[in-house]
C-alpha cells in the first residue's frame, strides 16, 4: 500500500480503531464489494457476520431477507436487504468472530447455523468458550451448534453466572418461559425442536399488532351482540369462509361439499391435532377415487406442466422421506408452544405456513393449511367459542398479497434445490433439502396473518353482528308500516342495498307494484334510518 492511500485512509478515518481495522482487511487481500450473490449493496463494504460464513464456506441456500455488511468508512445504512454497519464494529475474521457478530447484530438464523455446523471445525469455538467460558454469546453458540444436531464439543459444563436466553428478545420473539439447559445454562427460549422451529424476527408492525390486543377485542364484539344474533353471524362466516377457502384454490364446489368443509372448520379447537388426524382430515375433504390419500410417497410440487409433461415448478415440496420427522416436528412445535406460552397468533403462523411448504399430501394442502390457522387459534383460546375468523375470506381479498408472502419462500429455494423429471411428470429432490422445511424466517407470514386477524376482528365481524341487528330491526320497521313476509322483507331489503337505499324503476313496476308511493317513501326512510345514519 503506498503513503498517498494511507493518507487518504488516515483522513477518512479518524478512530484509530477504525482505520486499523479497514486497513487490516485490505491487507488480507480483500476489497469492499459492491454486491454478493447477486444481490447490490446500497453502499460498498465488506461481507461481515452470516453473509460472510456464507461467502467462506460457499453455503448452499438464498440468502435471508436480510444480511450484514460493514463499511470501509464509519457509515451505518439499511436498504435493499442489507444492514451496512461502520467499520468500527468489523469483526475478527475468523468464524467464531463472525458467528459472535451475527448474533449480536443479526439474531438466530437457525437454516444458516445448521448448514455451516455440518462443515465447519467446531474446536475454534470450544477454544473460544474455554478462553471466555462465562461469554453469553458464545455459550449460546455452543449451545445451538449440540442442540441443531453436533456432537459434543470439546469444552466444559458452565459452572456459574446467570442463565442467558437462547433468542433475544429485542431481535426476535422467543417463548413467554422455556426449558433450562444447564450444560451452558441457557434459558430455550424457543417453541420448536431440531425437527421444525421457524423463528419470527421482531418488527415494528408486529408489535403494534401485538399491542392491539385482538384477542379481548373480538370477545368485546360477541359479548356486545344477543346471543341469537352471535349464532346467526357464526352460521354465515363459517359458510363463507369455507366457500373462500374453496375459491383460493381456484374450485367451485357444490353447496353440500362446502358445507361438510365449514362443519371441519367448525371442529378447529376441538380437533386433536397429530399426523394421523391430518390424515383423517384430507379424508374428509378429498374424493379418493382420483386422489391418493394420505402422505405422499414420491416428489411434489406446485406449477405447471409443459407441453412434453415435464414439471415447471413454482414451488418443490419435501421429499417423501422427510415427511414423518417434518410433521412431527410441526405437532410437536404446536404443543411446545402452547405449553411455554409462545403467543397464538405467531404459532398459527409458522405451524400453518410451514405445513403448506411441506406440502405432504397429493391434494387439500391448501385448505388444510388454512384450517389450522384456525385451529390453533381456537385451540388457544384466540378465537371467542361462539365463532370463526373469516380469515379464508380475508385472504382472498388479499390474494394477491397474499401468494407474494408464500413466493417470497418459495421462489429463491428453486435454486437451491436440484430434482431431476420423473416419468410421470413429477420432480425427484436429489439434494438433502429438509432444512429448507424446518427452519424457514417466518416474520412475513406472521405479519400477514396479524393483518388478516385484525380485519376480521375490526371489520368483518362487527359488520355481519350489526347487518344482522340493522336487519331485525329492518323487519321490525317494516311490520309497523305493513304485512310483509319475512322471505318479501329480505328481498325488499336486497334491492334497497343493491340502489343504494332506493327501489329502482323496476322493483317499483314488478316484485313491490303493489306499494303506493306514502308506503315506498316510509319504507325508504325506514332503511336510511338504520343502515346510512
Amino acid at each position: 500500500m503506498d503513503e498517498t492511500h494511507r493518507i487518504v485512509i488516515k483522513i477518512r478515518m479518524p478512530a484509530k480503531k477504525t482505520m486499523d481495522a479497514a486497513i487490516s482487511s485490505e491487507r488480507n487481500g480483500k476489497t469492499p464489494l459492491v454486491s454478493f450473490r447477486g444481490r447490490p449493496m446500497p453502499n460498498e463494504g465488506f461481507l461481515a457476520g452470516y453473509s460472510a460464513l456464507i461467502d467462506r464456506y460457499d453455503l448452499a441456500m438464498p440468502l435471508p431477507h436480510e444480511v450484514a455488511a460493514v463499511s470501509p468508512r464509519n457509515l451505518r445504512h439499511k436498504a435493499d436487504g442489507w444492514v451496512i454497519h461502520p467499520v468500527g464494529l468489523h469483526p475478527a475474521d475468523t468464524d467464531v468472530g463472525h458467528l459472535v457478530f451475527a448474533l449480536k447484530h443479526e439474531g438466530v438464523r437457525l437454516l444458516i447455523l445448521r448448514k455451516l455446523f455440518a462443515v465447519f471445525d467446531p474446536a475454534g469455538l470450544a477454544r473460544a468458550l474455554r478462553l471466555k467460558p462465562t461469554s453469553a454469546y458464545l455459550r449460546r453458540l455452543c449451545h445451538l451448534y449440540e442442540w441443531l444436531g453436533g456432537p459434543r464439543l470439546d469444552a466444559p459444563d458452565t459452572a456459574a453466572g446467570i442463565y442467558v436466553d437462547l433468542i433475544n428478545a429485542a431481535q426476535q420473539y422467543g417463548t413467554a418461559h422455556g426449558g433450562r439447559s444447564r450444560r451452558f445454562r441457557i434459558n430455550h427460549n424457543v417453541a420448536g425442536t431440531p425437527d421444525f422451529c421457524p423463528l419470527v424476527f421482531r418488527t415494528h408492525k408486529l408489535d403494534v399488532l401485538l399491542a392491539k390486543g385482538l384477542e379481548a377485542r373480538a370477545r368485546a364484539v360477541v359479548d356486545a351482540a344477543l346471543p341469537e344474533t352471535v349464532a346467526r353471524a357464526a352460521a354465515f362466516l363459517l359458510l363463507s369462509d369455507s366457500k373462500a377457502s374453496f375459491a383460493i384454490e381456484g374450485e367451485d364446489p357444490p353447496r353440500d361439499r362446502v358445507q361438510r368443509w365449514g362443519v371441519a372448520i367448525g371442529q378447529a379447537g376441538r380437533w386433536r391435532f397429530g399426523v394421523d388426524a391430518l390424515v383423517a382430515l384430507q379424508r374428509s375433504l378429498i374424493d379418493d377415487r382420483l386422489v391418493r390419500l394420505g402422505l405422499r410417497q414420491e416428489g411434489g410440487f406446485i406449477g405447471r406442466r409443459d407441453a412434453m409433461n415435464q414439471p415447471v415448478p413454482e414451488h418443490i415440496s419435501a421429499k417423501a422421506a422427510d415427511l414423518p420427522s417434518l410433521l412431527e416436528g410441526l405437532v410437536a412445535f404446536a404443543d411446545r408452544a402452547r405449553a411455554m406460552g409462545f403467543d397464538p397468533v405467531l404459532t398459527a403462523a409458522c405451524v400453518a405456513f410451514g405445513f403448506v411448504y411441506i406440502h405432504p399430501f397429493e391434494d387439500g394442502n391448501g385448505r388444510i393449511h388454512r384450517f389450522l390457522m384456525h385451529h390453533v387459534l381456537a385451540d388457544r383460546g384466540f378465537t371467542p367459542p361462539e365463532i370463526v375468523f373469516p380469515i379464508s375470506s380475508t385472504i382472498l381479498g388479499a390474494i394477491v398479497e397474499y401468494k407474494g408472502v408464500l413466493e417470497g419462500t418459495s421462489r429463491p429455494l428453486l435454486d437451491w434445490i436440484d430434482w431431476r423429471p420423473t416419468a410421470k411428470g413429477n420432480v425427484d429432490v436429489t439434494v438433502d433439502s429438509a432444512d429448507f422445511y424446518r427452519f424457514f424466517d417466518a416474520t412475513a407470514h406472521a405479519e400477514f396473518l396479524f393483518e388478516c386477524i385484525e380485519r376480521s376482528v375490526e371489520t368483518a365481524l362487527p359488520e355481519e353482528l350489526g347487518f344482522l341487528q340493522h336487519r331485525d330491526a329492518f323487519h321490525r320497521r317494516v311490520g309497523e308500516i305493513l304485512d310483509m313476509s319475512e322471505r318479501t322483507v329480505d328481498l325488499l331489503l336486497r334491492f334497497l342495498q343493491q340502489n343504494h337505499g332506493t327501489l329502482s324503476k323496476r322493483a317499483r313496476t314488478r316484485e313491490f307494484a303493489a306499494l303506493d308511493e306514502d308506503e315506498v317513501q316510509r319504507l325508504q326512510a325506514a332503511y336510511g334510518e338504520l343502515f346510512t345514519s
